[in-house]
Order: C-alpha cells, then sequence, then structure tokens
C-alpha cells in the first residue's frame, strides 16, 4: 500500500501560504494528515457560490501550484472568514514547499480536503526543487492557540505532564506510570 499524500483544493494565493508557513483554515483529520509526509495545493479558481471574488490565485483551475513538505498539523485559532466557526480548523505547516504547474490534479470533491496515495498522483517528489520555508509573517499568519482546549475542558498534555497528573490521582511516583497510545 503507497502512502498517502493530503490534497486540498484552495483560493489562497503562494504568497498568502508561505506567509501563514503553510496552508490553513482545513477541516480535517489531523491524525491522518500528520502521517502524510506531503500536501499538494490545487488551485479553486471559482471560490463558493456566495463568497463573490474570492480567489486570489492565478494558476488553472484545477492545477496543482504548490506542494509543502508537512513539518506539523496544528489547531487555527485565526478570526474565521465568512461568518463560519473556527471549530476543527487545521493549519498544515511546511518546512519547505517547491512550485508546480500540474494540470488537473484536482478530481472534484465536495470536500476540499481529501487524501490520496503517492502512486496514484503520479507526481516524483525527488525530483521536485525544493525551498526553504520563509518564516511566516505575523502580520498575515494566523493565530494558534498554544493549548487548544476542547468542549469538554480538555487540552493537550506533553507525556511527563500526563504522569505528574495520574501519579498526584492514583497517589504513586511519575516513574510508575507507564502510557500507552494506540491509533
Amino acid at each position: 500500500m503507497s502512502k498517502e499524500v493530503a490534497v486540498v483544493f484552495t483560493g489562497r494565493s503562494i504568497e498568502r501560504i508561505l506567509a501563514e508557513g503553510g496552508t490553513s483554515a482545513w477541516r480535517l483529520d489531523p491524525n491522518r494528515t500528520r502521517r502524510c509526509e506531503f500536501v499538494v495545493c490545487t488551485r479553486n479558481a471559482r471560490g463558493h457560490w456566495d463568497q463573490g471574488d474570492w480567489g486570489e490565485g492565478t494558476e488553472a483551475h484545477r492545477a496543482a501550484f504548490l506542494i509543502g513538505k508537512v513539518q506539523k498539523v496544528v489547531p487555527n485559532t485565526a478570526p474565521p472568514e465568512n461568518n463560519e466557526s473556527p471549530n476543527n480548523r487545521y493549519l498544515i505547516q511546511f518546512s519547505e514547499f517547491a512550485r508546480v504547474n500540474i494540470p488537473n490534479v484536482w478530481t472534484g470533491d465536495r470536500n476540499p480536503v481529501k487524501y490520496r496515495s503517492v502512486d496514484d498522483l503520479g507526481i516524483d517528489f525527488s525530483k521536485l526543487k525544493w525551498e526553504q520555508m520563509p518564516e511566516p509573517d505575523s502580520a498575515s499568519a494566523p493565530v494558534y492557540e498554544a493549548s487548544p482546549v476542547n468542549q469538554n475542558g480538555a487540552k493537550p498534555l506533553t507525556m511527563a505532564e500526563a504522569k505528574k497528573g495520574l501519579a498526584l490521582t492514583f497517589n504513586v511516583p511519575p516513574e510508575a506510570i507507564e502510557i500507552t497510545i494506540r491509533g
């Protein structure tokens, strides 16, 4: 079975994606996306029916125009656009990027995030000209919470924090706590 690549259908320009540190505001499965080595940005030149003049890029509709090496997938807490809820939206941060022009990579789907196999895309990622990501522009970069809190009040923990908390709960030393993560 071949590795998966995240493919996104975006109206944002290369300049904006680079300024933000990656492609943002996606509703996606963060764990599945973290397992992807690459994200392929494809052009949505038409936008959404109710968003007017939405697309920023000049590339052909459905063409791949930017590929990023996935560095992190982090919660997006920037103010929502178009009165949408910011819940469950993520930024896919890039460590490196390559500019491409590959027609008709986006094959259509209702969801603007798809997962495809490397083999299905037919892109030789080893032959791309990779560039280092610039530092995100703080004026245009989305804002991210250091510790997002879910609706039940839970927030991400380090292993050390989890062990300390469980040690207090069970009145044992932190060294006695073993944590197994499956998934």
